[in-house]
């Protein structure tokens, strides 16, 4: 099979190359497994991120399956591995070859993750999950609950944290390379240019609003005309491309309409995605979520450029208040999406040169952590501390946050990843999607929202009974339609 390691070279990758976390280097711990057994990956959303992501399992272990709800895509993936079956709904996929995967990757819209990859952890099979891992808190809570009690490796695909320089920094903090820490800033540029967000009363999503808008601005002739070829192309998509009872999944029913929600303009919507926050915050919260041991927050507030409930705002500002641990103080961390930014007086003081994706930093009472881009703020020059695993001798992260999860597997430690689902990637998404719960109840136009009040232990919102905005319960925790399972 193409690009695909023999189980020999890869035992043999994985004992030069193998790491447990928060070792020195050289404390190794070689892979062990039955060298007559090959790793087995079926592939969940198999284009975009997909892509990469199977396309990494393929260089360590055999593709058996694909799945996408994209029929084109599937027969595509199909070509690209060629021992593969292909599906559009993942749930046959498992029920057809469950007893021949031992893992699955999961690279679908972000409302699916979850119930994907709780179908196949309660089969007992390994998952690598994009980021953010779920599309609500309970779910976050509940992967990595199921996670722990199958006894499966997980990671997410925040490839940032098989990085050295993530990890090296997060050692840094842990050691109070920056002392007490004072606040901390992120932002990006994201969703400017990458999807549409905010309320558009020009935005038609169903042929019924087509047909009104057309009949408004056209001849009676013209407008027919229009309506009986949207109505066809419509038609054709769903009959010949997309499954789309598989696509929208456990949340509530809406019509398919061209662009409005496929094929990646599904991270802007409240039913589908988590926005700008849930897009970036998984990358560049990574590192100080374990150089901090940050858990939830105690308290998140957001001022908004305001939406509607049912897509996001254009910008937020949110402001997460953390409580001190046996070891730091308290301190607050401000997140800034859509253009925004902090305090120009912050950034000239840390000589912070915007870049066009975004950027972090992290002030404490010694100095400063400074990050421009993505993944979050750079280790400390001149420390001796250190936190520095071997890895994979691959060309980029995506390959090395992949060959983890499969020596994980090899060696039956799910501890091993450093973004597993019960100890880092699971926390980290809750604590993101907190920021979201606080930016529903900011839906009035640069208008502080409702303050959300958290208590993880219960993962209950304390003042929940005070807050007025509506449907704030539903994103804690979602009801799946019929023939999908949360509980």
């Amino acid at each position: 099979m193409k690009n695909q390691a023999t189980r020999r070279e890869f035992l043999q990758v994985a004992g030069v190359t193998g790491a447990g976390f928060w070792l020195t280097a050289g404390q190794q711990r070689q892979a062990r497994a039955d060298a007559n057994s090959r790793i087995a990956f079926g592939g969940i959303g198999i284009e975009g991120k997909g892509h990469s992501d199977i396309g990494n399992a393929s260089k360590f272990c055999d593709v058996v399956a694909v799945c996408d709800t994209d029929r084109n895509r599937m027969k595509n993936a199909m070509e690209r591995f060629p021992n593969s079956k292909g599906f559009t709904d993942y749930r046959e996929m498992l029920d057809t070859l469950g007893d021949k995967i031992d893992a699955v990757t999961v690279s679908t819209a972000d409302h699916t993750h979850a119930c994907a990859s709780l179908m196949a952890m309660r089969m007992k099979k390994h998952c690598y999950v994009q980021k953010p891992l779920t599309r609500t808190i309970y779910e976050a809570r509940l992967m990595g609950k199921v996670a722990k009690e199958m006894g499966v490796c997980t990671q997410m695909g925040n490839q940032g944290s098989s990085e050295r320089g993530l990890r090296t920094a997060a050692a840094q903090l842990k050691a109070g390379a920056l002392g007490d820490i004072v606040e901390m800033h992120v932002w990006t540029d994201r969703p400017v240019g990458w999807w549409p967000q905010g309320p558009d009363p020009n935005r038609v999503k169903t042929l019924a609003g087509f047909s009104e808008k057309v009949k408004k601005e056209q001849s009676p002739e013209d407008a027919e005309r229009a309506i009986r070829d949207m109505d066809r192309r419509i038609q054709d998509h769903l009959k010949n491309s997309i499954d789309w009872e598989a696509w929208i999944g456990p949340v509530k029913f809406r019509e398919y309409f061209p662009g409005v929600y496929t094929p990646f303009v599904w991270r802007g919507w409240w039913d589908f995605g988590t926005g700008a926050l849930g897009d970036i915050a998984c990358h560049s919260l990574n590192m100080p979520m374990k150089g901090l041991d940050l858990s939830a927050p105690t308290e998140v507030v957001a001022t908004t450029s305001g939406h509607d409930f049912d897509i996001f705002p254009t910008w937020s500002i949110i402001d997460f208040t953390y409580a001190a641990n046996s070891w730091r103080s308290g301190f607050k961390f401000t997140w800034y999406d859509g253009g925004k930014r902090p305090a120009p007086e912050i950034l000239q003081k840390y000589g912070i040169a915007l870049d066009a994706g975004g950027g972090s930093i992290i002030i404490g009472t010694k100095g400063a952590m400074i990050g421009n881009g993505l993944v979050g703020c750079e280790p400390v020059r001149g420390l001796d501390i250190e936190f520095a695993p071997e890895h994979a001798e691959h060309n980029d992260g995506d390959s090395r946050n992949m060959y983890e999860l499969c020596v994980a597997i090899q060696e039956n430690k799910p501890e091993r990843c450093f973004s597993n689902f019960p100890n880092q990637a699971g926390p980290l998404t809750e604590a993101m999607l907190l920021g979201n719960l606080a930016v529903w109840t900011a839906y009035e136009p640069e208008k502080r929202g409702e303050t959300v009040k958290w208590d993880a232990a219960s993962m209950k919102v304390t003042n929940l009974a005070d807050i007025k905005t509506p449907g704030t319960a539903d994103l804690i925790k979602p009801v799946y339609r019929d023939g999908y399972r949360l509980d």
